[in-house]
């Protein structure tokens, strides 16, 4: 039985090479995308609703719940605080 962390390195290589760089990234995409849509629906909003609160297209909402756009940091707080009435906090490790 091999561990997770096995398993990542013998598909996408160790930590720090090009390939284990974008699948952290993309892990890392969907795991905010995940919270921006579950943020939402919590808040009884629906995409559109949210992309007008934010001045936006419900499309871009849309692509950011869907992973498929980089997300900027100040467009993830404006989604969170503006948009959803959250704060959001950073922390590293």
């Amino acid at each position: 039985m091999k561990s997770f962390e096995e398993l990542l390195d013998k598909e996408y290589g160790i930590p720090g090479t090009e390939k284990r760089n974008a699948f952290e990234f993309q892990s890392l995409l969907y795991s905010i995308s995940t919270m921006i849509k579950e943020a939402r629906k919590e808040a009884g909003m629906t995409q559109e609703q949210l992309a007008e609160k934010l001045g936006t297209k419900k499309s871009y909402i849309s692509r950011i719940e869907s992973g498929r756009c980089d997300i900027q940091l100040s467009t993830l707080y404006r989604i969170f605080e503006e948009g959803l009435g959250k704060k959001i906090t950073l922390t590293t490790d």
